[in-house]
């Protein structure tokens, strides 16, 4: 693929035209941990970029901890010089960016479609299984729909406080499931939905969660999956960026608070042939219930991607809605995937099993390898939970033992990539490591 084209060079022409305050914009690609790296470029730069110049960056970026950090991982970081890599401009994401106090642009960067991409880019890793698919005559459809909490802006000595009820000044500490709070903070909601769409994602249903301060917004159906993890990617940027500025935090941590609901990403997947037919509902839905056995096969071999920290673990098992086992049924929402029910031509799966935190690009590509090697394998599914409530298999519930179970699974190293798999599994370990690295007050109360 060629990182320049007359189409893209028009885009940024157009933006230009339409932006003319906008001097600066920020070229951005989601790293391991499911943070935003990049650099700002003058606008005029980004025109040269899209005429054909180099776009180059560090592609150790990529392998950054949480805390921003660099790990050794086999010969990258400290042994290999720190080499720059290509990366390309994605089409169609130069967006403006209205959260700033300036007049500010942004667009997606990639690896993926270089002469030599990242095999441990995020964004690659899932270009490599949707291609791998489209190579077999298999076409996702995928919607995203992602869960976070609103805070309070000022944190007390550290710790999160309830977001305030604009309309009382009283925290919002009840969870509750009323409309009426979509009312009460319907101006933060409404700039958070119409940002998004801005940035060219198709924003569905927004919810109010049983958490306080809880919500979840849905996107729209996509035929093209890099789209969809792009709208999950940008989405979390736009929302926390909207939230500081109407005087809240936003978070998509997974488990901000022990008592009530964490929060996840929900990812529904439906798959289609060349012709538009729904291959999980041909002979009498067998291909679903294959798929639905891969899925489970692979799930706990996948828990680094779908659980990606130690806060992430605390939601397994939770309040409601959260499995503590590899299971599924029939619009069941204490299942890993979920079958809505719907129409054979709109037949799909439900993941349910990711946290809101976790990198989109990968979460939707270890379900798509589980659904592939389902179809592959052909294999019946355990049963689901409507006929046996006990039903489901272990998955790993600690980061350690999450990584032992996914770094060598032949099946998930295959599907995903080996050196990704070799790299993803050692920044988690690194990672895991230095957050055990600290002596907490409760530690004192404890041990002392």
């Amino acid at each position: 693929m060629k990182s320049h084209s007359p189409a893209l060079l028009a885009e940024v022409r157009t933006f230009r035209q339409l932006h003319p305050k906008v001097r600066y914009v920020d070229l951005i690609a989601l790293d391991i941990p499911g943070h935003f790296y990049g650099k700002r470029y003058p606008i005029e730069m980004l025109e040269k970029i899209a005429a054909g110049s180099p776009l180059k960056l560090p592609q150790n970026a990529v392998l950054l901890g949480a805390q921003g950090g660099l790990f050794k991982i086999g010969d990258y970081c400290f042994n290999d010089g720190d080499p720059d890599a290509n990366r390309r401009l994605v089409p169609g994401t130069l967006k403006p960016v209205s959260w700033e106090s300036q007049p500010l642009g942004q667009m997606l960067i990639t690896s993926d479609g270089t002469e030599a991409p990242i095999e441990f880019e995020p964004r690659e890793v899932l270009a490599k299984v949707i291609e791998r698919l489209h190579r077999k005559g298999i076409h996702p459809v995928v919607a995203f729909e992602l869960e976070f909490y609103l805070f309070d802006k000022k944190l007390d000595n550290g710790l999160a406080q309830f977001a305030r009820d604009p309309l009382s000044d009283d925290a919002d500490d009840q969870p509750n499931l009323h409309i009426e709070r979509l009312s009460r903070f319907s101006e933060v909601l409404d700039d958070m939905a119409q940002t998004a769409k801005d940035q060219g994602i198709d924003i569905t249903v927004i919810t109010a969660e049983l958490g306080p301060g809880q919500f979840e917004i849905n996107f729209g159906h996509l035929d093209d999956g890099l789209r969809a993890a792009d709208w999950a990617a940008l989405f979390c940027r736009s929302t926390r960026g909207v939230a500081l500025k109407q005087g809240y935090r936003a978070s998509f941590m997974a488990k901000p608070y022990l008592q009530f609901p964490g929060s996840g990403m929900h990812v529904h997947v439906s798959l289609y042939d060349g012709a538009g037919n729904n291959l999980l509902a041909a002979h009498q839905q067998q291909p679903l219930r294959h798929a639905v056995a891969g899925c489970l096969e692979l799930l706990p071999h996948c828990m680094p991607i779908f659980s990606p920290n130690h806060n992430a673990f605390r939601r397994l098992g939770g309040t409601v809605n959260a499995a503590t086992r590899a299971c599924w049924g029939f619009e069941d929402r204490d299942a890993c995937v979920r079958i809505p029910e719907s129409d054979p031509r709109n037949l799909r799966i439900e993941h349910r099993l990711a946290s809101a935190d976790a990198n989109p690009y990968l979460v939707l590509a270890a379900i798509l390898a589980g659904l592939e090697h389902g179809l592959e394998i052909r294999q019946e599914p355990i049963a689901p939970l409507n006929e046996d409530r006990s039903s489901g298999t272990d998955f790993p519930v600690e980061m350690l033992d999450a990584v032992r179970a996914m770094q060598h699974h032949a099946v998930v190293r295959d599907k995903l990539g080996a050196e990704f798999v070799d790299v993803y599994c050692e920044n988690k370990r690194q990672d895991h490591l230095a957050f055990q690295q600290e002596i907490n007050a409760r530690e004192y109360r404890w041990f002392l």
